[in-house]
């Protein structure tokens, strides 16, 4: 679910030869990680009906920020921003901005499961992003994989016990968008944000989003009253599912390298359905099982194929 991680510099320690066996610390922070990432699917689903999309993606970058720049000034090492401005703005459009708040839109209208689930395409988004943008070959496994997650999509959308409204509808598409965006961004920053610390792209992405989300408020209200649970659920999203998972991400991408981290690929939609299930009561249908298998499976095979030399691994993140 990351741009970041097409960013070739992390921390010095991350040179060291890879490590053949996971520590149970970073399995561990793997777990954690996707355990957060997933359940920023059920506090959209509870925050957002109530705070409206765009003051609960504003909220979400823009504390995050305030988070991972106390975080900075505590350490007394601010990263620079005037060299990159316009990197970090693209990166926080594309990585944050939107896709944050087409997943809140869509947390209106749709379970918790079924978004985690649909985040779960943004490696198909990334290939063909990097398949256009940077000549990428699509070798045949990544053409199977992108096949069997559209069917899985189709699936999961469209063999319902229950009719499909038209909110419900666009709120799927609203997934699907978010996850492009997060290929789109994938791309770029390959492309321009190479030797870029990862915290600083982490720090200043979520300050570009806030700004550019900020003149939207005015004219998107509040839908309700903030409860003690509405509230309490806008900070789970904005300090453990962006700040704290960032952090999480940075430590496992410098113990363990950025291919293996991408793993939590595959446990944030096991997390979002399971959240979805404990704590909001979504039922696990057959249609959301088989089509998240599909998707899943379309993932593992999208992002085992080979890659060419210089190409990028589209990451992901919620």
């Amino acid at each position: 679910m990351l741009a970041l991680a097409a960013s070739s510099h992390w921390y010095p320690h991350s040179r060291q030869p890879p490590r053949l066996e996971m520590p149970p610390a970073d399995l561990a922070r793997l777990f954690a990680l996707a355990a957060l990432w997933g359940g920023s699917f059920a506090f959209i689903r509870v925050a957002a009906p109530v705070v409206g999309p765009l003051w609960l993606a504003e909220s979400r970058v823009a504390l995050a920020f305030v988070v991972l720049i106390v975080l900075a000034l505590s350490r007394g090492n601010v990263p620079a921003l005037r060299e990159r401005w316009r990197a970090f703005l693209v990166i926080g459009v594309f990585n944050s901005a939107l896709p944050f708040a087409l997943f809140c839109f869509a947390g209106q209208y749709i379970s918790a499961s079924t978004a985690a689930i649909l985040n779960a395409t943004s490696p198909f988004f990334g290939a063909l992003a990097a398949a256009l943008w940077l000549k990428d070959p699509l070798p045949l496994p990544k053409l199977l994989g992108m096949a069997l997650g559209l069917a899985g999509v189709v699936l999961l959308v469209g063999w319902r016990p229950e009719p499909v409204t038209g909110l419900a509808l666009a709120a799927v598409f609203a997934c699907l968008a978010a996850a492009m965006c997060y290929g789109i961004a994938s791309v770029y920053a390959k492309l321009r944000m190479t030797g870029v610390p990862s915290f600083s792209t982490a720090l200043y992405s979520q300050l570009a989003a806030a700004i550019v989300l900020a003149p939207t408020l005015p004219f998107a209200p509040m839908n309700g009253p903030i409860t003690p649970i509405v509230a309490a659920n806008v900070f789970a999203l904005a300090v453990g599912s962006t700040a704290i998972a960032y952090l999480l991400y940075f430590k496992l991408i410098a113990n363990i390298g950025p291919a293996r981290a991408l793993s939590v690929t595959f446990l944030i939609p096991l997390f979002g359905v399971l959240w979805g299930y404990l704590f909001l009561g979504e039922p696990l249908s057959v249609n959301m099982l088989l089509g998240g298998s599909l998707i899943l499976g379309g993932t593992w095979l999208a992002t085992r194929a080979p890659v060419a030399p210089g190409s990028v691994r589209p990451r992901i993140a919620s």
